[in-house]
């Protein structure tokens, strides 16, 4: 693989962080991986809050102009942005999905400790429709996994309007999740979105560990401070072992 073979756009989650760390590890393989803020910097939303997905564009379209393939890597809400940009844009030929969700989610901020029910993502200047988050108050729920689950649960079936419409992505799709996950249950979303594709005649690259949580650690990278505000679950050794899985998938795309 040459250096301009395959360019990546790589999302961070709710950290709000630019995957610096990630990106040079993942340059001395020969990918052109641009770490990309998506929020919380100027000019942009302050929280996961109406982002405009299209504001994504630009980078895309740099590493378009200099790489033979480009695609997203993105974990988390930064996975979630990633799957609805390639199911929006043909120049997307590779999607790299870490610890994602398989419907799209409205915003996590919260007001008086309740959801505000505003949508976390636009297109060209509409919300997209994510599932509602439960009202936490009053309610002594383990983790952010629980609130996730349960927010789900509450829909009773009726998701068709939230469902990330992952068949449209014509593209490479790797998805990896740890079953141990206590942000949200990337595993059943992983299932999920590698069902729907297959029904379609797609392939999916599914990579699980057992023992991971919502963090993978791609080799090479060190695990950032843990927050307190959201559990990852997993343990360090599993993390890498689903993070080999992970570079080992990236390295065969090209």
């Amino acid at each position: 693989m040459t250096h301009s073979e395959l360019g990546l756009m790589v999302l961070s989650g709710s950290s709000g962080r630019l995957e610096t760390q990630r990106c040079e590890m993942l340059r001395t393989h020969g990918i052109d991986a641009v770490p990309v803020q998506w929020f919380g910097g100027t000019g942009q939303p302050r929280t996961p809050r109406r982002v405009p997905l299209e504001s994504l564009l630009p980078h895309l379209e740099q590493l378009d102009r200099r790489c033979r393939r480009v695609g997203i890597l993105g974990v988390s809400f930064g996975a979630e942005a990633a799957l609805l940009l390639a199911a929006r844009d043909v120049r997307v030929s590779a999607v790299i999905a870490l610890s994602p969700t398989s419907v799209v989610w409205e915003c996590p901020d919260l007001e008086d400790g309740r959801p505000v029910h505003d949508a976390k993502w636009t297109w060209r200047g509409e919300p997209i429709a994510g599932v509602p988050y439960v009202d936490q108050t009053g309610h002594a729920l383990a983790d952010a996994r629980e609130v996730h689950e349960k927010s789900v649960a509450a829909l009773n079936g009726n998701r068709v309007d939230y469902d990330i419409p992952v068949e449209r992505i014509d593209a490479s799709v790797i998805v990896s999740a740890g079953g141990d996950d206590r942000v949200w249950q990337s595993a059943a979303f992983c299932e999920d979105i590698v069902a729907r594709r297959t029904h379609h005649g797609q392939d999916t690259t599914h990579l699980v560990e057992a023992g991971a949580g919502h963090r993978v650690l791609l080799p090479g990278e060190q695990a950032p401070p843990p927050r307190t505000d959201l559990p990852a679950g997993g343990d360090p050794e599993a993390d890498r072992a689903l993070g080999e899985k992970v570079l080992a998938a990236i390295l065969e795309l090209g």
